[in-house]
């Protein structure tokens, strides 16, 4: 018999017998934008786009009877150990109220300025697992904390000296310093992704002065108001380029326009305070939602 999985409020909830599964679907639990999973299937999959899952009839039975979790840290029959395997966009799931007190205990924790790289990696390992990549279960963050301590606190101390100082040169220095510091930390985040227990072993190959690049392309671009989101828009993509170690292709799919609108529509919900969990995670959805994982050549075939 198959078993399920399913993801609620961030987390992978399973393995459950088909029998028991289609109970959790008859009571609502699994409804139809529910992300689920059973052998078989390349990656993880909203209920109702499987035939027979949601409307009263029975699951369908998927090839393969082997457990889900596979030793190379990939579902039976879909991307496992670095091995090719079929595409899929990317999800995000997560709960309202955990986003909202977590958010806030960053926020508020970050004013000490001291507690920056523990509440930074404490975080990052909730959020991580919220993002559902096809073929890649249980995603999570294995960074630690102290490897933040020197680049945090020696920033600082740069920072505090060449206010001192006073120069507009190396305000300008400080400004490309961050930049790095960007640049590294977004190196260390993707060395550091794993699933199921297991590195992915990815790597961000994209260089520091394309990245600085991109970065006052961008700052440039606001002079402009709207081309702002277009620069943002191929900056994700090169983006995505530049994450290696992975025989599908990342892709983002994403229109400057698309950002430009929804930028807009969040800025005005923002300043109301109270929609704002609602609306990152609105666009946290959309993002994911528009990073495809494809089979490297079929991009652009």
């Amino acid at each position: 018999m198959a078993s399920w999985f399913y993801a609620s409020e961030g987390k992978q909830q399973g393995p459950y017998p088909e029998g028991q599964f289609r109970d959790l679907v008859a009571q609502g639990i699994v409804r139809p934008d529910t992300l689920v999973w059973t052998e078989g299937m390349a990656g993880w999959q909203k209920a109702a786009e499987i035939p027979g899952l949601i409307g009263g009839g029975a699951p369908p039975m998927m090839p393969g009877g082997g457990p889900p979790m596979m030793s190379g840290g990939g579902y039976a029959g879909g991307y496992a150990g670095g091995a090719g395997g079929s595409g899929g966009s990317l999800a995000v799931d997560f709960g309202i109220l955990e986003f909202t007190w977590r958010t806030l205990v960053l926020v508020i924790g970050s004013c000490f300025v001291i507690p920056v790289p523990w509440l930074f990696v404490w975080y990052t390992k909730w959020i991580v697992p919220c993002v559902k990549v096809p073929g890649r279960p249980n995603l999570s963050f294995t960074g630690n904390a102290m490897t933040l301590v020197p680049w945090f606190f020696g920033f600082i101390v740069l920072a505090i000296v060449l206010g001192f100082i006073g120069s507009q040169l190396l305000s300008n220095l400080l400004f490309i310093v961050q930049i790095v510091l960007y640049w590294l930390l977004i190196k260390w985040m993707v060395a550091n992704l794993a699933s199921n227990g297991q590195p992915l072993g990815l790597n961000f190959s994209g260089s520091v002065w394309a990245y600085i690049g991109w970065n006052l392309l961008f700052a440039i671009s606001i002079i402009t108001i709207i081309g702002w989101a277009w620069v943002a828009a191929a900056q994700m993509r090169w983006f995505c380029r530049s994450i290696e170690g992975t025989r599908r292709e990342i892709v983002f799919n994403g229109s400057g326009l698309g950002i430009l609108w929804r930028g807009i529509v969040a800025g005005l919900l923002f300043s109301l305070i109270i929609p704002i969990p609602w609306v990152y995670r609105w666009i946290m959805n959309w993002f994911a939602s528009q990073t495809e994982l494809a089979p490297r050549g079929s991009v652009g075939a």
